[in-house]
């Protein structure tokens, strides 16, 4: 870890450098474990270890850079936000920490204990002032996704700059007009900060960047899943963890890099390379998403003779399946309508009906031909949690094993869900072997 080597800047950014090093240092100690520890790894998932060993080192010094030249550093905790139009600018988009249970205590001095744990880390991190990509936004991008995000962002407000974009929670014509006003007022946002217009040719790159962003995660989706073979070239938590950077790293350098690693992997399905034994259960997860360094299900199943193969989440699936039409592009209002084409498209549980989510997951289920699904929730994601059961009620009638785990941060219940996971696996293997 680099964190000591960036201690001056951290300073600046009024990062509690001490506390800070001692979790960065805990974290990739936590991932040498669980990660570079892994036998029959691509050699490619040397890049991804290096940005681990240098995510709040070399990268937070990137995106300072690029603030120092008067370009938009950008937080964000959702998909909806417009990133193109942040990486039109030539600044930096960015996930915010969230995914750990050791800044919930602060956190819980101001929120409430029955909320959202990716709530309340993200909000402690602040509190801690030990993320160091909280500390470089410009401001951070809030969005009424849920009640408790909308009523948390006047609290965070007081610590930092937030921006509120307002999230219609359905997608009617009338609906879809005001979040088109939305897009447009994000872009001033931005304008503020760079003190110059973001031009149509600037607007029109950045929708280029990140769809070769999200087409390389599309492949390596179709490499996990759909390769016309049973081979898994890469493990479920690598696989994750590319997804999970992906909010993080430089666009560009990401999607060179991963498609580098699609290459290796590609050749390893050619050569029945699989880091798993065969007729292992696939496995898609559905759900909340899994924020950095939330591992802890991915772990269980792997340990227990399980293979997820696809995440149908916020960080995963739902995140890259849809890329900007850039056909019939005039304009920037028409550059803008098709960002909300792409984002109105997301079908968050927010939205109300969400039926278009519940037939993409049973499509998914039929064309990775899985062997059954998890549907996890974040506890007090009440969004989630109820929509639970408009999609387990789906899988039962067309007779898909589903396993629903309902959990936080902590790691106290990892034995309990090891368990849970375990009996499941056993059921289906039983299944599959009637069938055979």
């Amino acid at each position: 870890m680099s964190v000591h080597e960036h201690k001056k800047l951290l300073e600046e950014l009024g990062v509690d450098v001490e506390r800070h090093a001692k979790m960065m240092e805990m974290g990739y100690e936590g991932y040498k474990n669980q990660f570079m520890s892994q036998t029959n790894r691509p050699k490619a998932m040397e890049y991804f270890d290096w940005f681990m060993s240098e995510v709040q080192g070399q990268r937070i010094a990137e995106i300072n850079e690029l603030r120092k030249n008067k370009k938009p550093a950008i937080g964000a905790f959702c998909i909806f936000v417009p990133e193109e139009l942040i990486v039109g600018a030539g600044g930096a988009c960015f996930g915010l920490c969230g995914g750990s249970p050791a800044t919930i205590a602060d956190a819980e001095t101001e929120l409430p204990r029955n909320i959202c744990p990716l709530i309340k880390s993200a909000y402690g991190f602040k509190l801690q002032k030990t993320c160091a990509y909280t500390q470089s936004a410009d401001f951070i991008y809030g969005e009424t996704t849920c009640e408790a995000k909308k009523k948390t962002w006047e609290l965070l407000n007081k610590h930092h700059p937030v921006k509120v974009m307002n999230i219609p929670h359905m997608k009617r014509e009338k609906d879809l007009k005001m979040w088109k006003e939305e897009l447009s007022e994000f872009k001033e946002h931005m304008e503020e900060i760079t003190k110059k217009p973001l031009t149509f040719e600037e607007m029109k790159n950045g929708v280029k960047i990140v769809n070769e962003k999200r087409l390389a995660l599309q492949r390596l989706d179709e490499l996990r899943s759909m390769n016309g073979s049973d081979v898994i070239p890469i493990s479920a938590k690598d696989a994750l963890f590319i997804t999970q950077i992906s909010f993080l790293d430089d666009p560009v350098r990401f999607t060179q890099k991963l498609n580098e690693l699609c290459d290796e992997l590609e050749q390893r399905v050619k050569e029945n390379n699989s880091v798993y034994k065969k007729d292992t259960p696939r496995l898609m997860v559905l759900g909340t998403p899994f924020a950095l360094p939330n591992w802890k299900l991915h772990t269980a199943v792997e340990t227990s003779g399980g293979a997820i193969v696809n995440e149908e989440s916020c960080i995963g699936h739902r995140y890259y399946k849809d890329n900007v039409n850039m056909e019939e592009i005039k304009d920037e209002d028409s550059l803008m309508e098709k960002l909300l084409q792409k984002y109105s498209s997301v079908d968050c549980a927010c939205f109300t009906p969400n039926t278009p989510r519940i037939d993409k997951i049973l499509k998914m289920y039929k064309d990775r031909k899985l062997d059954g699904v998890i549907y996890y929730s974040l506890s007090f994601c009440h969004t989630y949690n109820v929509e639970a059961k408009l999609v387990t009620d789906a899988l039962e009638k067309e007779n898909i094993p589903c396993l629903v785990i309902e959990s936080d941060y902590s790691p106290e219940d990892a034995g309990q869900i090891k368990t849970r996971v375990e009996a499941f696996l056993e059921s289906i293997n039983f299944k599959n072997m009637k069938k055979n």
